[in-house]
């Protein structure tokens, strides 16, 4: 158990990693744009972080990690934010591949969106003294703003796919918050958040991995569309 957080990293990412060279697929051919999608959205998650690590608004179990920490964080967090992604974002392009059509209609995304920007402004500003609430409600209203903007076809897509996506991401989620387990690999300050669990997971996770992997998504596509065309 000293190493759980490890082996749900590394366990995601294994068979994502093996199958991204499969010849029908062939997502390694996407590794160089998602690498920079990975960098850029570490660069505003890790500061995220840490800043969140360090005044207590979550915080991480020494008896589920290594002890290897790298500004406050565990190494294994480093990881999440590198494997997770790169599990999530294959199966993203392996649904499309397999799903030509997985894509809302422009009429169902506009109405999702309107829903979603409304419902997480809203939030954010009854629930402003709530750090992890408004911080990830409001990144999350960004990113889907700029999606809806400027990249309508792929949130069309990305919408129906992240349904798919969170299955397992609620299932690593789940256990990393305490889901068959005797204690939380990741603990959280309910002080800072709604205090509304989807059964360990605090509802506002959802919407800081749909910010995390849109974030990654929208680089990609504009790294793509500028170097790999």
């Amino acid at each position: 158990m000293k190493n759980l957080y490890l082996w749900l990293n590394l366990g995601s990412f294994i068979i994502p990693f093996v199958f991204s060279f499969h010849p029908k697929i062939q997502f390694h051919k996407r590794w160089k744009a998602l690498l920079v999608g990975i960098a850029v959205m570490m660069l505003f998650f890790i500061t995220w972080d840490v800043i969140f690590t360090y005044y207590g608004i979550w915080g991480f179990n020494d008896a589920y990690i290594t002890g290897y920490k790298i500004f406050g964080l565990p190494i294994e967090e480093w990881l999440f934010f590198v494997l997770i992604p790169y599990a999530c974002i294959f199966t993203h392009y392996s649904l499309l591949h397999f799903f030509p059509k997985m894509a809302f209609s422009e009429k169902t995304t506009k109405i999702i969106y309107l829903v979603l920007s409304i419902s997480l402004c809203v939030m954010g500003i009854l629930f402003y003294t709530n750090w992890y609430t408004v911080i990830n409600f409001a990144y999350a209203f960004v990113l889907i703003t700029i999606a809806y903007r400027y990249q309508r076809n792929l949130l069309a897509q990305f919408l129906p796919t992240f349904i798919v996506i969170l299955i397992p991401f609620f299932l690593i989620n789940g256990v990393l918050t305490g889901s068959g387990i005797e204690d939380q690999v990741v603990w959280y300050n309910n002080a800072e958040n709604l205090d509304i669990r989807m059964g360990t997971i605090p509802v506002e996770d959802t919407f800081y991995a749909m910010g995390m992997l849109l974030t990654v998504l929208l680089v990609m596509k504009m790294w793509e569309q500028k170097f790999d065309q």
